[in-house]
């Protein structure tokens, strides 16, 4: 019979990004929105969603394919909550408390995420703060 394949699904936050991430055995492939990861057009954004690959090892990098789709939010946003997703779904994947500590020690966010939000606006305010001027003369 033919081999199951795993499927670790995982989901990630960052101010209004939200991310999901697929991973299962395969030939090393990430996409993001069914793009793939090599032909982001941003740098900073391509390299960001690629640490937890480059972290984890070209062994265990080149045997698993991940989907990730990524809405709301920003570009920067989307980047850390694509990230956050890869990292767990790596560490789920390989059980590996050693990966866990690389990631840990690394960067915090990685696994742990951001709790900050922004502030709502308030009623008769231009802002969340923001109060109107006073002229007295």
């Amino acid at each position: 019979m033919s081999q199951q394949s795993q499927v670790i699904i995982t989901y990630a936050r960052r101010k209004m990004a939200r991310a999901r991430c697929y991973l299962t055995s395969g030939k090393g492939r990430v996409f993001v929105n069914d793009i793939p990861l090599e032909i982001i057009p941003i740098e900073v954004v391509r390299m960001k969603i690629m640490e937890p690959l480059l972290l984890a090892g070209e062994k265990i990098s080149s045997s698993i394919d991940a989907k990730i789709y990524v809405e709301g939010g920003g570009v920067m946003g989307q980047a850390d909550a694509a990230r956050m997703a890869l990292a767990r779904a790596l560490v789920k994947f390989t059980g590996s408390k050693e990966l866990e500590k690389i990631y840990r020690a690394y960067d915090r966010t990685m696994l742990a995420g951001d709790p900050r939000q922004t502030e709502s606006e308030k009623w008769m305010r231009y802002s969340a703060r923001r109060w109107r001027q006073k002229s007295y003369r």
